[in-house]
């Protein structure tokens, strides 16, 4: 078995997690998917280049990923998933009586993120 280079290490450890998350966030509805697997796509290559190559040509993976890389481009079908999560997310800890310097900061993070990503173009051309 070869060893993992330590330098490598907390690359892979990241690439895993968001892999993981991403994937929960398929199934979870308060759990974005979209922002974890760009994440993972940039430490991948850190990690293996092996590990890169595969989340790139993933048929589920490699069309979000090279939309992004190529023209900073997300679908609308994630855009509108996360902007619904981010308001479903602040709702759910104003329900639960959050403080209101949480519900303030969460509150400003998610209106600048959405107005961020809603800035984004769509993807075209891309395989």
């Amino acid at each position: 078995m070869n060893a993992i280079p330590l330098r490598r290490l907390p690359w892979l450890c990241l690439t895993w997690s968001c892999l993981g998350l991403g994937a929960a966030g398929a199934i979870l509805p308060l759990l974005p998917t979209t922002p974890f697997l760009l994440l993972a796509a940039w430490a991948a290559p850190k990690a293996s280049p092996r590990l890169g190559h595969w989340l790139e040509e993933s048929p589920r993976f490699g069309p979000a990923i090279h939309a992004w890389r190529s023209q900073g481009a997300v679908a609308l079908k994630a855009k509108v998933a996360a902007l619904g999560l981010m308001t479903t997310s602040w709702l759910t800890l104003w329900l639960l009586g959050a403080a209101q310097w949480v519900l303030l900061f969460t509150g400003l993070l998610f209106v600048l993120v959405g107005a961020w990503l809603s800035t984004r173009p769509q993807p075209r051309g891309v395989r």
